[in-house]
Order: C-alpha cells, then sequence, then structure tokens
C-alpha cells in the first residue's frame, strides 16, 4: 500500500500521527472527533484546519 497523501498544511509529525492512530486516509477521518485528532502527539490546529477544509470540499467533516 502507497503512503497517504494528506493534505498541504499537514505537516510530517501529524501525518506520522495519523499513521500511529491508524489513519490511512482522509476520508477514514471523516465524523472523527477533533478533540481526539487533538490529542495525537504530532497534531496541531493547522493540521485540523486542512483536514477540515479537505473534507468539507468532499461534503464531509470532523465531528466537533
Amino acid at each position: 500500500m502507497s503512503d497517504p497523501i494528506w493534505p498541504k498544511g499537514v505537516s510530517a509529525p501529524a501525518a506520522r500521527a495519523l499513521a500511529a492512530a491508524g489513519y490511512q486516509s482522509l476520508e477514514q477521518l471523516a465524523g472523527a472527533p477533533e478533540r481526539d485528532l487533538l490529542a495525537l502527539h504530532g497534531m496541531g490546529p493547522k493540521a485540523i484546519r486542512a483536514i477540515r477544509d479537505a473534507l468539507l470540499a468532499q461534503g464531509l467533516d470532523l465531528a466537533r
């Protein structure tokens, strides 16, 4: 399987945190609680904004 491609704004540490938590695609993040993602070491507000914007472009969103 190839490495996931995350939206621009998701740093390498954030991408590693998502991978360590078992997320392999943007679509898997749909409905994930924002607070849970922010609790991952390496995730920050910039990455959350980038993920939310990418999800919204697909008609999806994070849980708040």
